[in-house]
């Protein structure tokens, strides 16, 4: 695993402006926790204990700018600071830290959620974006250390979705075109690499292209809104997100930085964009 520190912060900053709906689960759900993750500008309020198995984390944004919830395990008995000690600039995580998904990003007064499977372990919620003055919000004390015990364990399966998208080096692979309406969306990362589902629903008149002008000097009003997905996912770990796709253009995009080169996957041709009508 190789997550450039300073290549994930300056991708997210190029979508800090960018407003956000939230997904909506229309199905009934199984046995599961309830994790809720509350953002602001900068920190969680989250809980700092919670039980093994099914976990539904409900992350409501309430800061005034983009924010996401990373969460990341450790292998042994690290904790947060540890891994902030351990990033360098242009340098990979540490060995022992692996990105397991969570809620991406959503803007202010929006709310999404990504249900997923936790064993016990020592875990952490981040923040990556670096908006407004290009320090990322990691830096700013937006962390968390999270405890996941085997007390109140549950083994109920992740819900079935009614259409799935597949994570690879680089594209996304999705079972069925995608239709208007509320979908569960089933997530997995099936490369050696992680890979994250940005959800862009682009602007009437507005496209892919626009996005990335646009994020190349962030001048006037963003052309698109992030609505979630799921944060940077390794590979075996499938997550379940339910998301609302209204009439309309959609992009999806992964701003991970590659494990060879370093450069975020879109710039190896990880942009899709679909039409849902």
């Amino acid at each position: 695993m190789s997550r450039k520190v300073l290549a994930v912060t300056a991708s997210m900053f190029a979508l800090a402006t960018l407003a956000a709906g939230s997904g909506v689960d229309a199905q009934k759900r199984p046995k599961m926790n309830t994790v809720t993750i509350t953002a602001h500008d900068f920190k969680f309020t989250a809980p700092r204990r919670v039980p093994a198995g099914l976990t539904r984390f409900r992350f409501i944004n309430e800061g005034g700018t983009l924010h996401h919830a990373q969460i990341m395990k450790f292998s042994g008995n690290q904790r947060v600071k540890d891994l902030i000690a351990a990033l360098k600039p242009n340098t990979p995580l540490p060995s022992w830290a692996s990105e397991v998904g969570g809620p991406n990003a959503v803007g202010p007064k929006s709310e999404t959620a990504v249900i997923q499977s936790l064993e016990p372990g020592n875990y952490a919620i981040l923040c990556f974006v670096d908006t407004p003055d290009h320090v990322p919000h990691i830096m700013k004390g937006m962390y968390q250390d999270l405890t996941v015990t085997r007390s109140g364990a549950n083994s109920s399966p992740l819900p079935e979705g009614d259409i799935s998208v597949s994570l690879v080096d680089y594209n996304f692979k999705w079972s069925e075109p995608i239709t208007a309406g509320a979908h569960r969306v089933t997530i997995t990362t099936d490369a050696p690499q992680p890979h994250e589902l940005t959800v862009l629903r682009l602007n009437p008149g507005k496209s892919a292209k626009d996005v990335m002008a646009w994020l190349e000097k962030m001048e006037g009003p963003p052309p698109a809104k992030a609505i979630g997905g799921v944060a940077g996912l390794e590979k075996g770990r499938p997550v379940s997100v339910g998301l609302v796709f209204t009439p309309a253009d959609y992009m999806f995009i992964c701003f991970i930085p590659d494990s060879k080169d370093g450069k975020p996957h879109f710039m190896h041709g990880m942009i899709q964009t679909v039409s849902v009508k």
